[in-house]
Protein backbone atom coordinates (compact mmCIF):
# COMPACT_ATOMS: atom_id res chain seq x y z
CA UNK A 1 0.00 0.00 0.00
CA UNK A 2 2.80 2.43 0.90
CA UNK A 3 4.38 1.77 -2.49
CA UNK A 4 1.11 2.65 -4.26
CA UNK A 5 0.77 5.89 -2.26
CA UNK A 6 4.40 6.75 -2.97
CA UNK A 7 3.87 6.24 -6.71
CA UNK A 8 0.74 8.41 -6.66
CA UNK A 9 2.63 11.15 -4.85
CA UNK A 10 5.44 11.01 -7.39
CA UNK A 11 2.97 11.23 -10.28
CA UNK A 12 1.27 14.27 -8.70
CA UNK A 13 4.62 15.96 -8.17
CA UNK A 14 5.70 15.22 -11.75
CA UNK A 15 2.43 16.62 -13.08
CA UNK A 16 2.81 19.75 -10.98
CA UNK A 17 6.35 20.28 -12.29
CA UNK A 18 5.06 19.91 -15.85
CA UNK A 19 2.33 22.46 -15.20
CA UNK A 20 4.89 24.87 -13.77
CA UNK A 21 6.88 24.51 -16.98
CA UNK A 22 3.77 25.70 -18.82
CA UNK A 23 3.65 28.89 -16.72
CA UNK A 24 7.40 29.48 -16.95
CA UNK A 25 7.28 29.26 -20.75
CA UNK A 26 4.49 31.86 -20.81
CA UNK A 27 6.68 34.16 -18.71
CA UNK A 28 9.58 33.53 -21.09
CA UNK A 29 7.49 34.84 -24.00
CA UNK A 30 5.74 31.85 -25.55
CA UNK A 31 2.18 32.50 -26.70
CA UNK A 32 -0.88 30.82 -25.25
CA UNK A 33 -1.46 28.97 -28.54
CA UNK A 34 2.12 27.65 -28.57
CA UNK A 35 1.81 26.38 -25.02
CA UNK A 36 -1.58 24.80 -25.70
CA UNK A 37 -0.18 22.96 -28.70
CA UNK A 38 2.81 21.63 -26.77
CA UNK A 39 0.98 20.68 -23.56
CA UNK A 40 -2.48 19.81 -24.92
CA UNK A 41 -2.72 16.44 -23.16
CA UNK A 42 -1.48 17.83 -19.85
CA UNK A 43 -3.80 20.86 -19.92
CA UNK A 44 -6.83 18.70 -20.70
CA UNK A 45 -7.07 17.35 -17.17
CA UNK A 46 -6.06 20.37 -15.08
CA UNK A 47 -8.29 21.38 -12.15
CA UNK A 48 -8.91 24.73 -10.47
CA UNK A 49 -7.13 23.52 -7.34
CA UNK A 50 -4.06 22.56 -9.39
CA UNK A 51 -3.89 26.01 -11.00
CA UNK A 52 -4.07 27.70 -7.60
CA UNK A 53 -1.45 25.31 -6.20
CA UNK A 54 1.01 25.76 -9.04
CA UNK A 55 0.94 29.57 -8.75
CA UNK A 56 1.55 29.17 -5.02
CA UNK A 57 4.48 26.82 -5.70
CA UNK A 58 6.04 29.24 -8.17
CA UNK A 59 5.87 32.05 -5.61
CA UNK A 60 7.32 29.78 -2.92
CA UNK A 61 10.18 28.95 -5.30
CA UNK A 62 10.99 32.63 -5.76
CA UNK A 63 8.86 34.01 -8.59
CA UNK A 64 7.76 37.52 -7.48
CA UNK A 65 4.05 37.87 -6.75
CA UNK A 66 3.87 40.91 -9.02
CA UNK A 67 5.29 38.81 -11.87
CA UNK A 68 2.43 36.36 -11.32
CA UNK A 69 0.02 39.31 -11.28
CA UNK A 70 1.49 40.68 -14.52
CA UNK A 71 0.62 37.53 -16.47
CA UNK A 72 -2.20 36.01 -14.41
CA UNK A 73 -4.68 36.74 -17.23
CA UNK A 74 -2.39 34.84 -19.61
CA UNK A 75 -2.34 31.89 -17.17
CA UNK A 76 -6.12 31.78 -17.19
CA UNK A 77 -6.20 31.98 -20.98
CA UNK A 78 -3.95 28.92 -21.19
CA UNK A 79 -6.35 26.90 -19.04
CA UNK A 80 -9.60 28.53 -20.20
CA UNK A 81 -10.89 25.64 -22.33
CA UNK A 82 -10.76 23.12 -19.51
CA UNK A 83 -12.00 25.64 -16.92
CA UNK A 84 -15.05 26.43 -19.04
CA UNK A 85 -15.81 22.73 -19.39
CA UNK A 86 -15.43 21.74 -15.75
CA UNK A 87 -18.51 21.23 -13.58
CA UNK A 88 -19.02 24.10 -11.14
CA UNK A 89 -19.46 23.07 -7.50
CA UNK A 90 -22.95 24.04 -6.34
CA UNK A 91 -23.74 25.95 -3.17
CA UNK A 92 -27.04 26.88 -1.52
CA UNK A 93 -28.38 30.28 -0.37
CA UNK A 94 -26.55 31.48 2.71
CA UNK A 95 -23.25 29.81 1.78
CA UNK A 96 -20.52 32.45 1.34
CA UNK A 97 -19.78 31.22 -2.19
CA UNK A 98 -23.45 31.48 -3.14
CA UNK A 99 -23.40 35.11 -1.96
CA UNK A 100 -20.13 35.84 -3.77
CA UNK A 101 -21.56 34.46 -7.01
CA UNK A 102 -24.84 36.36 -6.66
CA UNK A 103 -22.88 39.58 -6.15
CA UNK A 104 -20.82 38.84 -9.27
CA UNK A 105 -23.95 38.46 -11.37
CA UNK A 106 -25.40 41.71 -10.03
CA UNK A 107 -22.11 43.60 -10.41
CA UNK A 108 -21.92 42.52 -14.06
CA UNK A 109 -25.29 44.16 -14.68
CA UNK A 110 -24.22 47.36 -12.92
CA UNK A 111 -21.02 47.40 -14.98
CA UNK A 112 -22.99 46.96 -18.22
CA UNK A 113 -25.30 49.82 -17.25
CA UNK A 114 -22.33 52.07 -16.47
CA UNK A 115 -20.71 51.18 -19.78
CA UNK A 116 -23.90 52.05 -21.69
CA UNK A 117 -24.21 55.40 -19.88
CA UNK A 118 -20.59 56.30 -20.68
CA UNK A 119 -20.95 55.36 -24.34
CA UNK A 120 -24.11 57.49 -24.58
CA UNK A 121 -22.51 60.43 -22.78
CA UNK A 122 -25.17 60.29 -20.06
CA UNK A 123 -22.88 61.63 -17.36
CA UNK A 124 -25.39 62.00 -14.52
CA UNK A 125 -26.41 58.38 -15.02
CA UNK A 126 -22.75 57.35 -15.24
CA UNK A 127 -21.97 59.02 -11.91
CA UNK A 128 -24.87 57.23 -10.26
CA UNK A 129 -23.87 53.89 -11.80
CA UNK A 130 -20.25 54.32 -10.69
CA UNK A 131 -21.36 55.00 -7.13
CA UNK A 132 -23.44 51.84 -7.31
CA UNK A 133 -20.53 49.86 -8.74
CA UNK A 134 -18.25 50.93 -5.90
CA UNK A 135 -20.50 49.07 -3.47
CA UNK A 136 -18.82 45.98 -4.96
CA UNK A 137 -15.86 46.80 -2.72
CA UNK A 138 -17.71 44.91 0.05
CA UNK A 139 -17.24 41.80 -2.09
CA UNK A 140 -13.48 42.42 -2.31
CA UNK A 141 -13.21 43.19 1.40
CA UNK A 142 -14.85 39.90 2.37
CA UNK A 143 -12.44 38.07 0.10
CA UNK A 144 -9.45 39.87 1.61
CA UNK A 145 -10.38 39.65 5.28
CA UNK A 146 -12.47 36.46 5.48
CA UNK A 147 -11.78 34.10 2.57
CA UNK A 148 -8.06 34.73 2.03
CA UNK A 149 -7.04 34.26 5.71
CA UNK A 150 -8.94 30.94 5.77
CA UNK A 151 -7.18 29.75 2.62
CA UNK A 152 -3.79 30.91 3.88
CA UNK A 153 -4.10 28.47 6.81
CA UNK A 154 -3.97 25.75 4.15
CA UNK A 155 -0.89 27.22 2.44
CA UNK A 156 -2.88 29.17 -0.18
CA UNK A 157 -1.29 32.63 0.11
CA UNK A 158 0.38 33.63 -3.14
CA UNK A 159 -2.75 33.74 -5.31
CA UNK A 160 -4.48 35.70 -2.53
CA UNK A 161 -1.80 38.39 -2.68
CA UNK A 162 -2.05 38.58 -6.47
CA UNK A 163 -5.83 39.03 -6.34
CA UNK A 164 -5.59 41.63 -3.57
CA UNK A 165 -3.17 43.67 -5.72
CA UNK A 166 -5.71 43.59 -8.57
CA UNK A 167 -8.46 44.69 -6.16
CA UNK A 168 -6.32 47.73 -5.32
CA UNK A 169 -5.87 48.48 -9.02
CA UNK A 170 -9.66 48.43 -9.42
CA UNK A 171 -10.12 50.73 -6.43
CA UNK A 172 -7.59 53.20 -7.83
CA UNK A 173 -9.38 53.16 -11.18
CA UNK A 174 -12.74 53.78 -9.46
CA UNK A 175 -11.29 56.88 -7.82
CA UNK A 176 -9.72 58.10 -11.06
CA UNK A 177 -12.95 57.56 -12.98
CA UNK A 178 -14.89 59.42 -10.30
CA UNK A 179 -12.56 62.41 -10.74
CA UNK A 180 -12.94 62.31 -14.53
CA UNK A 181 -16.74 62.19 -14.32
CA UNK A 182 -16.83 65.35 -12.22
CA UNK A 183 -17.75 68.62 -13.95
CA UNK A 184 -17.57 68.20 -17.75
CA UNK A 185 -16.07 64.80 -18.63
CA UNK A 186 -13.79 64.22 -21.61
CA UNK A 187 -15.19 61.08 -23.34
CA UNK A 188 -11.74 59.95 -24.53
CA UNK A 189 -10.16 60.24 -21.08
CA UNK A 190 -13.12 58.48 -19.48
CA UNK A 191 -12.87 55.59 -21.96
CA UNK A 192 -9.12 55.35 -21.38
CA UNK A 193 -9.77 54.62 -17.69
CA UNK A 194 -13.07 52.75 -17.94
CA UNK A 195 -12.11 50.17 -20.58
CA UNK A 196 -9.22 48.54 -18.64
CA UNK A 197 -11.24 48.87 -15.42
CA UNK A 198 -14.17 46.95 -16.90
CA UNK A 199 -11.80 44.31 -18.26
CA UNK A 200 -10.11 43.89 -14.87
CA UNK A 201 -13.43 43.46 -13.05
CA UNK A 202 -14.79 40.95 -15.60
CA UNK A 203 -11.57 38.93 -15.65
CA UNK A 204 -11.49 38.85 -11.85
CA UNK A 205 -15.06 37.48 -11.85
CA UNK A 206 -13.93 34.73 -14.22
CA UNK A 207 -10.97 33.84 -11.99
CA UNK A 208 -13.20 33.72 -8.93
CA UNK A 209 -15.88 31.58 -10.55
CA UNK A 210 -13.51 29.15 -12.25
CA UNK A 211 -10.45 28.98 -9.99
CA UNK A 212 -10.81 30.63 -6.59
CA UNK A 213 -14.25 29.39 -5.54
CA UNK A 214 -13.86 25.79 -6.78
CA UNK A 215 -10.45 25.57 -5.09
CA UNK A 216 -11.83 27.08 -1.88
CA UNK A 217 -14.82 24.70 -1.83
CA UNK A 218 -12.40 21.82 -2.20
CA UNK A 219 -10.07 23.14 0.50
CA UNK A 220 -12.14 24.59 3.34
CA UNK A 221 -14.21 22.59 5.81
CA UNK A 222 -17.87 23.25 6.62
CA UNK A 223 -16.77 24.69 9.96
CA UNK A 224 -14.47 27.15 8.21
CA UNK A 225 -17.26 28.22 5.85
CA UNK A 226 -19.55 28.68 8.85
CA UNK A 227 -16.95 30.91 10.51
CA UNK A 228 -16.72 33.02 7.34
CA UNK A 229 -20.51 33.31 7.18
CA UNK A 230 -20.98 34.59 10.73
CA UNK A 231 -18.34 37.29 10.13
CA UNK A 232 -19.89 38.57 6.88
CA UNK A 233 -22.11 41.22 8.54
CA UNK A 234 -18.99 43.08 9.70
CA UNK A 235 -18.21 43.89 6.04
CA UNK A 236 -21.67 43.67 4.53
CA UNK A 237 -22.86 42.30 1.20
CA UNK A 238 -23.75 44.24 -1.95
CA UNK A 239 -26.70 44.10 -4.31
CA UNK A 240 -28.20 40.96 -2.73
CA UNK A 241 -29.89 40.15 0.56
CA UNK A 242 -27.83 38.13 3.02
CA UNK A 243 -29.68 34.95 3.93
CA UNK A 244 -29.49 32.30 6.60
CA UNK A 245 -27.16 29.46 5.65
CA UNK A 246 -28.78 26.29 4.32
CA UNK A 247 -25.55 24.57 3.39
CA UNK A 248 -23.15 25.67 6.10
CA UNK A 249 -22.61 23.83 9.34
CA UNK A 250 -23.17 25.80 12.51
CA UNK A 251 -19.90 27.27 13.77
CA UNK A 252 -18.37 25.61 16.74
CA UNK A 253 -19.10 27.34 20.03
CA UNK A 254 -16.26 29.64 21.06
CA UNK A 255 -13.99 28.04 23.57
CA UNK A 256 -14.19 29.30 27.12
CA UNK A 257 -11.15 31.29 28.23
CA UNK A 258 -8.49 28.89 29.37
CA UNK A 259 -5.69 29.40 31.86
CA UNK A 260 -2.47 30.82 30.52
CA UNK A 261 -0.92 28.20 28.23
CA UNK A 262 2.58 28.47 26.77
CA UNK A 263 2.67 32.01 28.10
CA UNK A 264 -0.38 33.06 26.04
CA UNK A 265 -3.43 34.74 27.55
CA UNK A 266 -6.61 33.95 25.55
CA UNK A 267 -8.40 37.11 24.37
CA UNK A 268 -11.59 37.60 22.40
CA UNK A 269 -9.82 37.80 19.05
CA UNK A 270 -6.45 36.18 19.63
CA UNK A 271 -3.94 35.39 22.34
CA UNK A 272 -0.94 37.38 23.64
CA UNK A 273 1.67 37.03 26.34
CA UNK A 274 1.49 39.41 29.28
CA UNK A 275 4.70 41.02 27.98
CA UNK A 276 3.16 41.58 24.54
CA UNK A 277 0.09 43.17 26.11
CA UNK A 278 2.23 45.46 28.26
CA UNK A 279 4.44 46.47 25.33
CA UNK A 280 1.47 47.08 23.05
CA UNK A 281 -0.21 49.37 25.60
CA UNK A 282 3.09 51.13 26.26
CA UNK A 283 3.57 51.90 22.57
CA UNK A 284 0.09 53.20 21.83
CA UNK A 285 0.08 56.99 21.20
CA UNK A 286 -2.44 57.44 24.01
CA UNK A 287 -2.52 57.27 27.81
CA UNK A 288 -4.96 54.68 29.16
CA UNK A 289 -6.27 54.35 32.71
CA UNK A 290 -8.79 51.74 33.80
CA UNK A 291 -11.08 52.10 36.81
CA UNK A 292 -13.14 49.09 37.92
CA UNK A 293 -16.87 48.96 38.80
CA UNK A 294 -16.02 49.90 42.42
CA UNK A 295 -14.20 53.08 41.29
CA UNK A 296 -10.77 51.65 42.13
CA UNK A 297 -7.86 52.37 39.77
CA UNK A 298 -6.66 49.02 38.43
CA UNK A 299 -4.29 49.97 35.60
CA UNK A 300 -2.55 52.78 33.75
CA UNK A 301 -0.31 52.51 30.70
CA UNK A 302 3.30 53.42 31.34
CA UNK A 303 3.92 55.28 28.09
CA UNK A 304 7.23 57.06 27.54
CA UNK A 305 5.75 60.54 27.64
CA UNK A 306 2.61 60.55 29.74
CA UNK A 307 0.34 63.57 29.45
CA UNK A 308 -0.82 63.44 33.05
CA UNK A 309 1.41 62.10 35.84
CA UNK A 310 0.66 58.66 37.27
CA UNK A 311 2.54 56.51 39.76
CA UNK A 312 2.13 52.85 40.84
CA UNK A 313 0.91 54.08 44.23
CA UNK A 314 -2.52 54.91 42.74
CA UNK A 315 -3.25 51.26 41.89
CA UNK A 316 -6.13 50.16 44.10
CA UNK A 317 -6.87 53.72 45.17
CA UNK A 318 -10.29 55.33 44.76
CA UNK A 319 -10.30 57.30 41.52
CA UNK A 320 -12.05 60.19 43.29
CA UNK A 321 -8.96 60.63 45.44
CA UNK A 322 -6.72 60.81 42.36
CA UNK A 323 -8.24 64.10 41.19
CA UNK A 324 -8.02 67.65 42.57
CA UNK A 325 -10.96 68.47 44.88
CA UNK A 326 -12.20 71.10 42.42
CA UNK A 327 -12.78 68.49 39.67
CA UNK A 328 -13.98 65.51 41.73
CA UNK A 329 -17.64 66.40 41.18
CA UNK A 330 -17.21 66.14 37.41
CA UNK A 331 -15.52 62.74 37.72
CA UNK A 332 -18.27 61.53 40.03
CA UNK A 333 -20.99 62.66 37.64
CA UNK A 334 -19.38 60.75 34.77
CA UNK A 335 -19.09 57.57 36.84
CA UNK A 336 -22.67 57.87 38.09
CA UNK A 337 -23.98 58.41 34.57
CA UNK A 338 -22.01 55.40 33.31
CA UNK A 339 -23.18 53.21 36.18
CA UNK A 340 -26.82 54.18 35.69
CA UNK A 341 -26.66 53.81 31.92
CA UNK A 342 -27.43 57.47 31.21
CA UNK A 343 -24.42 57.77 28.90
CA UNK A 344 -21.66 55.62 27.42
CA UNK A 345 -18.90 58.17 26.92
CA UNK A 346 -17.78 61.65 27.88
CA UNK A 347 -15.38 63.90 25.97
CA UNK A 348 -13.22 66.91 26.86
CA UNK A 349 -10.38 68.85 25.28
CA UNK A 350 -7.96 71.32 26.81
CA UNK A 351 -4.90 73.33 25.82
CA UNK A 352 -1.91 72.76 28.05
CA UNK A 353 1.71 73.80 27.58
CA UNK A 354 1.21 74.56 23.91
CA UNK A 355 -0.45 71.18 23.30
CA UNK A 356 -4.03 70.34 22.41
CA UNK A 357 -5.13 67.45 24.64
CA UNK A 358 -8.15 65.26 23.84
CA UNK A 359 -9.61 63.32 26.80
CA UNK A 360 -12.33 60.67 26.52
CA UNK A 361 -14.02 58.43 29.06
CA UNK A 362 -15.80 55.22 28.01
CA UNK A 363 -18.16 53.04 30.02
CA UNK A 364 -17.02 49.40 29.96
CA UNK A 365 -19.88 46.88 29.98
CA UNK A 366 -20.00 43.09 29.61
CA UNK A 367 -22.08 41.10 27.12
CA UNK A 368 -25.17 41.54 29.31
CA UNK A 369 -24.68 45.31 29.55
CA UNK A 370 -23.58 45.21 33.18
CA UNK A 371 -21.25 48.09 34.09
CA UNK A 372 -17.71 46.82 34.73
CA UNK A 373 -15.71 50.03 34.91
CA UNK A 374 -14.44 53.05 33.01
CA UNK A 375 -11.50 53.51 30.68
CA UNK A 376 -9.92 56.95 30.30
CA UNK A 377 -8.04 57.71 27.08
CA UNK A 378 -5.93 60.87 26.76
CA UNK A 379 -4.08 61.92 23.62
CA UNK A 380 -1.96 64.83 22.45
CA UNK A 381 -3.65 65.63 19.11
CA UNK A 382 -1.67 68.78 18.29
CA UNK A 383 0.09 67.10 15.35
CA UNK A 384 -3.11 65.41 14.13
CA UNK A 385 -5.04 68.70 14.06
CA UNK A 386 -2.32 70.25 11.88
CA UNK A 387 -2.46 67.54 9.18
CA UNK A 388 -3.72 68.51 5.72
CA UNK A 389 -4.26 66.73 2.41
CA UNK A 390 -3.10 63.12 2.15
CA UNK A 391 0.06 61.05 2.52
CA UNK A 392 -0.35 57.52 1.21
CA UNK A 393 3.31 56.52 0.95
CA UNK A 394 5.93 55.96 3.62
CA UNK A 395 8.23 58.95 4.08
CA UNK A 396 11.57 57.23 3.49
CA UNK A 397 13.39 60.32 4.62
CA UNK A 398 12.34 59.85 8.25
CA UNK A 399 14.22 57.48 10.48
CA UNK A 400 12.47 54.59 12.22
CA UNK A 401 12.88 56.45 15.50
CA UNK A 402 11.27 59.64 14.20
CA UNK A 403 7.88 60.50 15.66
Amino acid sequence: MSEVIDNQTKRREARQEALKRVIRQLHEGKSVDEVKAEFAELLAGVSAAEIAALEQDLITEGMPEMEIKRLCDVHVAAFKDVLDAQEKPESLPGHPVYTFRAENAAAAQVLDTLEAAIQAGQWDQARADLERLREYDKHYLRKEYLLFPSLEKHGFSGPSSVMWAIHDDVRAAWKKLEDLLADTPDPAQVAEVFDPLATAIREMVYKEENILFPAALQTLSSEEWASIHVQEPEFGVCYVEASEPQAVAAPAAPASPQPVSDGLIPLQTGALTSQQIALMLMHLPVDITFVDENDAVRFFSATKERIFPRSPSIIGRSVQKCHPPASVHRVQRILDDFREGRRDEAEFWIQMGGKFIHIRYFAVRDEQGVYKGTVEVSQDVTHIRALEGERRLLDEGRSAASP
